[in-house]
């Protein structure tokens, strides 16, 4: 299916959005729930899969819809396109804090592995698939497990990332070791392998797991500061594990809250 080329400006610092401009005719796909305003003369339309398997019938559509089920996603995306006879603009928002990445398809060779909740939307005709490692400790270890999404085509897709991201090129041969949670994607002639730290007393308290991400070169690598799985633990252990309420901040701020006076009490009122 024939690529819509679109343009496109990324708005925001720590929570971006991306903010699509599609010619008459041109269509966006978007993952579900990640659109955050559009034009009027946008229509919606909910497809199974991606979308670039529109016009391969029932089987094609199934296919593309059960490789989205197997990498964790959806069934369904949702394709935004133009009916109007102006450009019209389509807006999508980052989940969580962190950058949103536009990914050019054509000057990475067509295809990019990813995270598999990496993907926010693309232009129209990139195909959204799964990719398999090949190796049974990356399965196993690698934090994201034997499936990965594998983004292919011509065109723009938009990848989120949590935290501060940087690009990485890496020479023949050369190696980079990173916690396995910060890869967010990877060029296919990357080697992506998973190495353990090396000494039991590190492995059991130094705070990084058990294992490394290995990736050796040639190729290009984006990582990420802070891992959304990084982020969720830190935010379940600052919550109340007892089912009550715990204040923090000034003394006059518990008071207001209740806060203070019901740990006194005891916790909750009857």
């Amino acid at each position: 299916m024939a690529m819509d080329v679109v343009d496109y400006e990324i708005k925001g610092s720590e929570m971006q959005f991306v903010e699509v401009e599609l010619d008459p005719g041109e269509a966006a796909v978007g993952e579900a729930g990640s659109m955050m305003f559009m034009d009027a003369g946008i229509g919606m339309d909910t497809v199974f899969g991606d979308g670039s398997k529109s016009t391969g019938g029932l089987f094609g559509k199934l296919l593309g819809a059960g490789k989205r089920l197997i990498t964790g996603e959806s069934l369904f995306t949702t394709v935004y396109t133009n009916q109007a006879s102006g450009k019209q603009r389509v807006a999508f928002a980052a989940p969580y804090p962190g950058k949103i990445l536009p990914m050019d398809l054509r000057q990475l060779g067509g295809m990019l592995v990813c995270q598999k909740d990496a993907f926010l939307c693309a232009a129209r005709g990139v195909s959204l698939g799964i990719y398999f490692q090949q190796k049974l400790s990356v399965g196993f270890f690698g934090g994201e497990g034997f499936i990965m999404q594998k983004l292919e085509g011509d065109g723009l897709a938009f990848v989120h990332a949590g935290g501060t991201v940087v690009r990485r090129e890496l020479q023949p041969g050369q190696t980079l070791l990173v916690d396995t949670g910060c890869v967010v994607a990877f060029t296919p002639d990357v080697n992506f392998e998973i190495q353990y730290v090396g000494k039991v007393k590190t492995a059991l308290f130094g705070g990084e797991g058990l294992f490394f991400a290995k990736l050796t070169g040639p190729g290009t690598v984006w990582l990420q500061s802070l891992p959304f799985s990084r982020l969720a633990s830190r935010v379940f252990a600052a919550a109340p594990q007892n089912g009550g309420s715990r204040e923090e901040g000034s003394l006059l701020g518990g008071f207001g809250a209740g806060g203070l006076l019901g740990s006194v009490l005891g916790g909750d009122d009857e």
